[in-house]
């Protein structure tokens, strides 16, 4: 569960939908439209319409290359881990535990790293999240290098680079905004990138692992952390005063949540989402491994990820192209194409129909994620956008895990066909009900 401005941003009084642009257009002349400054001064004349949406300017460069060098860097640790502990001895549950040490800390910290975002500025805490994880993901190269390391040295260094992801995240949805000009076409250039590293970062760790082992793959993700850093450094943009307002941090957290409960469309998609979560998004991930392994052969599954990849790719570029008045509304449309993921898995249906059934999955969940970052990135002000990208982030993480816990129980007791088709159901009725609310679909686009 990832655009332009007019008004001097500002925490509008709580109702049930969203009012003006809450953005500032992001700040490097002559190609962009310079924005209003968080004292409250007034805007520059603004430059032409060709102008303002440029959006391969020097720092959203340098925010995709951070962005992309990173998430490359991300898909290579699930090989660099199953391999370490698995060449070490410890078994299977250990590279489950060192993942579930990773999550629980983003989990139970994004929220924080809402808070610190909005007191400290983004930009800063996404630059120290990247020296945090830099550093933790070199001692576990070292460590890996020498031999087997203790477990609980690789459990402890998973949480912290867990913890930093939850001081990085919330900073992502508001620089953004800031940086391009376009925040759809530059969500939609991010997910682009996103399939295309998910694709080729296992990959490559998995050469890596032949000529150097876990060592090197770690060695390498440290330095995608580095590169990222750097990058993020090196952006040039206005100063952005801090959020100051002299209460705890706990009272910060709550002010969050009245802001979150002030939007019907916001609190509303992400209740839905939860149950979509739990019951289709979930259990597919796991499903999808045993029942393709199962019928074809691992070899295949790989394909079939490829595949959804690909499909991601399409659904990244299809958002670059169309921009719906109605965004939700587009997306919530694009999601019915799930069905498709989910029922060629639940029956055993021949391999170019699987594969077609795996791209469309791909392009619709793209497709959706695009539409609905967008739309809270433009949607709702910048002074409380880090803390609701938070409370958006941890609720969905945790309904996916939950649902990702339940599936093979469940399965078990009543076959995986039954919970398959049963999630295909459920698509259709939380595609239902999304468009059945008007500040849902009605929500218009901004910019």
């Amino acid at each position: 569960m990832t655009e332009k401005r007019t008004a001097a941003p500002r925490i509008p009084e709580p109702g049930p939908e969203p009012t003006a642009p809450p953005y500032e257009a992001p700040y490097e002349a002559p190609y962009e439209a310079p924005y209003e400054a968080l004292d409250g001064t007034a805007p520059a004349e603004a430059a032409p319409e060709g102008a303002a949406r440029t959006l391969w300017n020097r720092n959203f460069r340098l925010f995709f290359l951070a962005r992309t060098v990173a998430r490359f860097g991300d898909g290579m640790v699930p090989v660099a881990l199953a391999a370490g502990l698995l060449d070490a001895g410890y078994g299977a549950s250990s590279v489950s535990f060192a993942l579930g040490a990773w999550m629980l800390c983003f989990a139970g910290f994004v929220l924080v790293g809402g808070v610190l975002a909005d007191r400290f500025t983004p930009r800063r805490m996404m630059v120290l999240a990247d020296g945090i994880r830099m550093v933790g993901t070199a001692v576990l190269a070292v460590a890996f290098a020498v031999g087997a390391p203790a477990l609980w040295l690789v459990y402890a260094l998973s949480a912290l680079n867990g913890l930093g992801a939850a001081i990085f995240q919330p900073g992502v949805a508001s620089m953004l905004p800031r940086l391009a000009p376009d925040v759809q076409r530059g969500n939609a250039v991010l997910r682009v990138a996103e399939a295309l590293t998910a694709m080729a970062g296992p990959a490559i760790a998995g050469a890596l692992a032949g000529f150097g082992g876990p060592g090197l793959i770690f060695g390498v993700n440290a330095a995608t952390f580095g590169i990222s850093g750097l990058c993020l450094f090196l952006i040039r943009m206005e100063s952005v005063a801090p959020v100051v307002t002299g209460e705890s941090m706990l009272a910060e957290l709550m002010g969050g949540w009245r802001e979150f409960r002030a939007r019907s469309w916001l609190w509303g998609v992400i209740a839905v989402w939860s149950v979509y979560g739990i019951t289709v998004l979930g259990p597919i991930t796991p499903l999808e491994a045993v029942v393709v392994t199962e019928r074809h052969s691992s070899a295949m599954f790989g394909l079939m990820m490829t595949v959804a990849g690909a499909g991601n790719v399409v659904g990244g570029l299809l958002a670059m192209r169309l921009r719906p008045v109605r965004p939700l509304f587009a997306g919530t449309l694009a999601l019915f194409g799930v069905i498709a993921n989910v029922l060629v898995l639940a029956y055993d249906v021949p391999v170019p129909l699987l594969a077609a059934g795996f791209f469309t999955g791909g392009v619709s969940l793209a497709f959706w994620l695009v539409m609905w970052s967008t739309t809270v990135q433009t949607q709702i002000p910048a002074e409380a956008l880090n803390r609701l990208h938070a409370y958006d982030v941890a609720g969905s993480l945790i309904m996916l895990a939950v649902g990702r816990a339940l599936a093979g129980p469940v399965a078990e007791s009543v076959g995986v066909r039954e919970v398959l088709v049963a999630g295909a159901v459920i698509n259709v009725g939380v595609c239902a009900m999304l468009l059945a609310v008007p500040a849902i679909r009605g929500l218009k686009r901004v910019g």
